[in-house]
């Protein structure tokens, strides 16, 4: 099943997608809700962020691809044993057609598809085995970076964190299996980075596993699982594309904050 959050008119709600139309659900999907009779086209809708998390944490170089790209993260050229994991701010979440806000003075922001798991119920001290049971369903992310920033700051809070830079959607995606999804992200239409996420170095389940022994997950909460290969640079008029097997194509355009109204 593919779930959505959307605006229509002055309304916002959650929906199921059912061929061209989202058939209203009636409450929240990752708690009490009723899939009603009532549809919508989805020509006639906005889709938002697919979820409001509670908290996001992402993974840094979880893909042998992306090690080369990486240092001085990685020592002596080898991803790193113990996954190494930063927090976004929900602040930073944008949805599918949302434009991506480059700050003037960041330098260099890079793009970063990558598959992000969507919690579905409360976890602490989960077991390998028993993790991808705490997940709801999985979306397409964008793990937007301002390198000079990352490399300069003691902390990433503004690199990985500033307003615009975590796009997610278009949807929720259920009943999947996270550990052989083919993901491909495009920069102006032309393909920069393709990988499967059998080559990811820590996987979903061994991603929650570790978290939840220091930090309680709760549903909503979001998990980046890492990017892969080179991560090429945005610039104003830019649109960039994530598309995951079985979710769907998240879409955003990129802008100068010159050029936004305050």
């Amino acid at each position: 099943m593919h779930f959505a959050r959307f605006r229509h008119g002055h309304r916002e709600s959650y929906g199921l997608l059912e061929g061209d139309h989202l058939r209203i659900v009636q409450g929240d999907p990752l708690g009490e809700h009723r899939i009603s009779e009532d549809s919508l086209p989805l020509s006639d809708v906005t889709l938002l962020a697919p979820v409001r998390p509670g908290k996001i944490l992402a993974v840094a170089v979880n893909y042998p691809s992306h090690v080369a790209s990486s240092r001085p993260l990685v020592k002596q050229g080898q991803p790193l044993a113990v996954p190494q994991l930063f927090l976004k701010p929900p602040s930073a979440v944008i949805g599918p057609e949302e434009a991506i806000i480059l700050p003037a003075d960041a330098g260099p922001v890079d793009l970063e598809g990558e598959l992000v798991a969507v919690i579905g119920r409360r976890c602490r001290n989960v077991p390998s085995a028993e993790a991808l049971d705490c997940v709801f369903g999985y979306t397409c992310g964008n793990d937007v970076s301002a390198r000079r920033w990352q490399r300069n700051d003691m902390q990433w809070w503004r690199a990985k964190g500033s307003d615009t830079f975590c796009p997610i959607g278009p949807f929720i995606a259920t009943g999947l299996d996270p550990r052989n999804l083919e993901l491909a992200t495009r920069l102006n239409d032309v393909q920069v980075q393709k990988t499967s996420t059998n080559a990811l170095v820590h996987g979903v389940a061994e991603l929650i596993s570790f978290i939840s022994q220091v930090i309680t997950l709760e549903p909503g909460d979001l998990i980046f699982t890492g990017t892969p290969g080179e991560t090429p640079p945005l610039k104003p008029g830019d649109v960039a594309e994530v598309e995951i097997q079985g979710i769907g194509v998240l879409r955003n355009p990129v802008v100068a904050s010159s050029d936004v109204t305050p």
